[in-house]
């Protein structure tokens, strides 16, 4: 069904309900077996919008796909979803795919929240401690990171960011979120840590920010940080700089709020210092835990470190073990 490397035959769609955080992990896996992902945007239609996904009845009826198409045959070789309302719809692919003598291989990413055995196979982070016998687990999450990705980018802005001085430190912040708190207190101490790093090192700071991230957050960091050599992107221009960011980075900065933001900076090799922010929860505690004892990260304190580790891959390395899963299956 996919060959062994890019250029796979296979058709996929990526079903999701447009969230980046959670797109960007199944986008990830589909660009890594191969294929180009057909994005399927999904909504929930009333009344089903009120219900937990596990008691939709008819879950293709239950959504409306706001863009990628119908969800309609010919269905496609592959599916991969995230998210919960994705996962009953992925369920309902692969369930109308075998009614009508058709075959979907159904791959979900993070705990569905439905029985197992509606899927193929299910990939969760290895803190999430779910197991079954079609699970995989990976360290962190998903990404699309790659060298290839991060050169291109880091080619393209040489122009604008070449005069800065190194070590550049690109620092990638959050926000609020359901476990972890970031206000202007907390944006005000990572400021300072950022300045006291700048001192440090003579370098420059090429900050980024997340759709969590608040404007007074912003507002603090840009304040705070104006007179400092480096660069501040609010998200607001037409081009994202991140991957370009990390292509030049010496050294990764993150706020301890986002899986997504560490496993992408681990995913360059390049030391990684994470600021803690008020909050958190067991399996964040444990992810984090699982950075540190890896050797991958440290806790951000002002001082930039130098350190080694094998850059993060686990999109190719699950690829890899998903690509004969998919050949295999009757």
């Amino acid at each position: 069904m996919i060959s062994e490397g890019p250029g796979g035959t296979a058709s996929c769609w990526v079903v999701t309900d447009g969230r980046s955080g959670i797109e960007v992990q199944a986008r990830g896996l589909a660009e890594e077996l191969g294929t180009r992902p057909v994005m399927k945007r999904l909504t929930a239609r009333k009344p089903w919008v009120w219900l937990p996904p596990r008691f939709w009845i008819n879950p293709l009826n239950c959504v409306a796909v706001r863009e990628g198409g119908p969800l309609t045959p010919p269905w496609p070789d592959i599916v991969i979803s995230t998210g919960r309302r994705a996962a009953a719809v992925s369920a309902g692919i692969r369930a109308a795919a075998r009614a009508g003598g058709a075959r979907t291989f159904a791959i979900h990413i993070q705990r569905p929240y439905q029985p197992l055995d509606r899927f193929d196979l299910v990939i969760v982070p290895r803190h999430d401690r779910l197991e079954g016998p079609n699970v995989l687990a990976t360290f962190g999450a998903l990404g699309r990171v790659t060298p290839d990705r991060l050169a291109a980018a880091k080619d393209a802005l040489a122009p604008e960011l070449g005069s800065l001085p190194h070590p550049r430190i690109a620092v990638a912040v959050g926000g609020t979120n359901k476990v972890f708190k970031m206000g202007v207190p907390e944006a005000e101490a990572l400021a300072g840590r950022l300045r006291q790093a700048q001192r440090q090192t003579g370098g420059s700071l090429l900050v980024t920010v997340s759709r969590r991230t608040g404007p007074a957050v912003i507002e603090t960091l840009r304040r705070a940080l104006n007179d400092l050599p480096g660069r501040l992107d609010d998200g607001s221009g037409a081009q994202n700089p991140y991957f370009a960011f990390l292509g030049t980075a010496d050294a990764v900065v993150v706020t301890c709020d986002s899986v997504n933001m560490a496993c992408e900076a681990a995913a360059t090799g390049k030391p990684l210092h994470v600021f803690d922010l008020p909050g958190g929860s067991a399996k964040f505690a444990r992810f984090h835990g699982d950075l540190r004892d890896a050797g991958i990260a440290r806790r951000f304190t002002g001082e930039i470190g130098h350190w080694d580790y094998r850059p993060l891959a686990e999109t190719s390395r699950i690829a890899r073990e998903v690509r004969p899963l998919i050949n295999s299956k009757p």
